[in-house]
């Protein structure tokens, strides 16, 4: 059945799956560069981790296999984000990052399409965009 116009609907939430070489090192490097945390790691040796920070999460995925990672970047070169993460206040996120030592791969800027941007990339190669809204900025 269609929503109506107007309903926010039962859609609430999405989460980002990445293929990594290093599921521990990958949980590892967004707890202490992105502020994110988990809880455990399922399998043995470990093969699935999920990381969490407010309503976004990462899931991690490695099957035993090395080399089935594939940013967006590699695959197409003129395409970049591989997660596009809305944020409150970008500037305080650019700045908390910056200061662990995220690899910062676009400064934070304003786009024409109205939301201020900046880019890190992740220790697999993955590239993440953290955006706010400033459509209703003054």
């Amino acid at each position: 059945m269609p929503e109506e116009p107007g309903q926010k609907g039962n859609l609430y939430s999405v989460s980002v799956c990445f293929l990594v070489n290093d599921l521990v090192k990958s949980a590892e490097y967004y707890r202490d560069l992105f502020g994110f945390s988990f809880n455990r790691y399922w399998g043995e040796p470990p093969c699935f981790v999920m990381v969490q920070r407010g309503g976004v999460e990462f899931f991690f995925s490695n099957n035993g296999a090395k080399g089935n990672m594939r940013p967006n970047h590699i695959a197409f070169p003129d395409f970049t984000w591989d997660a596009y993460v809305r944020c409150h206040n970008v500037d305080a996120l650019y700045q908390e990052f910056k200061a662990k030592g995220a690899q910062i791969t676009r400064e934070p800027e304003d786009t024409l399409y109205e939301m201020k941007e900046f880019e890190v990339k992740d220790c697999n190669g993955y590239i993440l965009c953290f955006a706010q809204d400033v459509s209703a900025a003054p």
